[in-house]
């Protein structure tokens, strides 16, 4: 696998355009003079909106769409911070590509492309597959409560990873893509990712995750704990790929690739849900310009989430009580975006429709 340096990285930030809020009044004023009254369709309206800045003002268009669910696996796992065995990461790839996961049911039916990727899953690789990217940088991460997870070197072939995903899909004129996400224990570093970050405390936003007890959820604060002050260094530093490094994984690493490659392409971004946001926490820390091709999915009910969002700034499309992952949450978006594409291109004026404007 090809080398990467930061300044590979700096390159692909500098070309991520900040997005022109003043040519919403464009987008509004079409979405003002549609047959109803001002603001009726809510939230479809603002999507339209915002798909409408995200392309430089030239289009609405959310199709075609697809999600990338990239999968990896955790040394945290080590630890015993999850309900399932380290295997189910392999055994949930197997089962994506027999196309019955809820992803899988989901995305079609949303009419949404899946892609899936592994990026470090154990176990070698997979039969070859025509929905399956064998992109494997490591066979998992490293323990993150006892040191870094991945070396710089690896940080950075994942996050061009997700990169050049988005560039692949970009040449196959895919408008939107969806985040997705497959990795026992990847809940541990998305926390503690968001702890060193955000500043947010480990006892407020840490949770079941993949559904671990109620009494287990403080030995999980105190791993988050412990690898936070096992890379205390790369937490003190307030280096976004520095971090990254030390308390990610390398399916966080790709995704956050995938966000940053996405917004230089002007494509749309649906951000899924805990560990999603995670990569999109990061992607937003390298290149505050992200957030203008961004939407975030869905609410996660995972406990911690809704500090999460207050600390970011920004407030989720869809509130369904998921926790599911996989771009579960990213699915359903999607389809939200193309029905507010359809609003903003499909309906008639009052003059258009022959009804009187009040």
């Amino acid at each position: 696998m090809k080398e990467y340096t930061r300044n590979d990285l700096t390159h692909v930030i500098a070309q991520i355009q900040a997005v022109e809020e003043s040519l919403g009044d464009i987008a509004r004023m079409r979405l003002d003079d549609l047959a109803k009254p001002k603001g009726s369709l809510g939230r479809l309206e603002e999507l339209a909106v915002k798909m409408f800045i995200a392309s430089g003002g030239k289009r609405v268009k959310a199709d075609p769409g697809r999600i990338y669910t990239i999968a990896a696996d955790h040394g945290v796992f080590e630890e015993k911070v999850s309900f399932f065995p380290q295997e189910v990461t392999r055994q949930m790839v197997e089962n994506f590509l027999r196309g019955k996961a809820g992803i899988n049911v989901l995305a079609e039916t949303s009419g949404v492309d899946l892609v899936v990727v592994d990026a470090g899953c154990l176990g070698g690789t997979y039969p070859d597959h025509p929905k399956l990217l064998q992109r494997k940088i490591a066979e998992g991460s490293a323990n993150i409560a006892v040191g870094p997870a991945m070396s710089e070197a690896d940080c950075l072939k994942a996050v061009m990873l997700g990169i050049n995903l988005a560039d692949e899909a970009l040449n196959e004129g895919i408008m939107t893509l969806g985040t997705g996400e497959m990795g026992v224990s990847n809940t541990t570093p998305s926390t503690a990712l968001y702890c060193a970050w955000l500043g947010l405390d480990p006892e407020r936003i840490t949770g079941p995750g993949g559904g671990i007890s109620k009494e287990r959820i403080p030995h999980k604060i105190n791993v988050v704990k412990r690898a936070l002050k096992a890379n205390a260094s790369a937490v003190a530093g307030r280096d976004p790929l520095s971090i990254l490094s030390a308390l990610g994984g390398y399916e966080i690493a790709a995704l956050t690739g995938l966000i940053l490659g996405g917004a230089r392409n002007r494509q749309m971004v649906c951000i899924d849900g805990f560990i999603s946001t995670a990569a999109y926490t990061m992607a937003v820390a390298l290149c505050p310009e992200v957030g203008g091709y961004s939407v975030l999915s869905h609410a996660s009910a995972e406990p911690g989430y809704a500090r999460v969002v207050e600390s970011l700034g920004r407030r989720p499309v869809l509130h369904l009580g998921m926790r599911l992952g996989e771009g579960s949450g990213a699915a359903l978006t999607m389809f939200m975006l193309r029905a507010a594409a359809s609003v903003y291109n499909d309906m008639e004026t009052f003059e258009e429709a022959g009804v009187t404007d009040g």
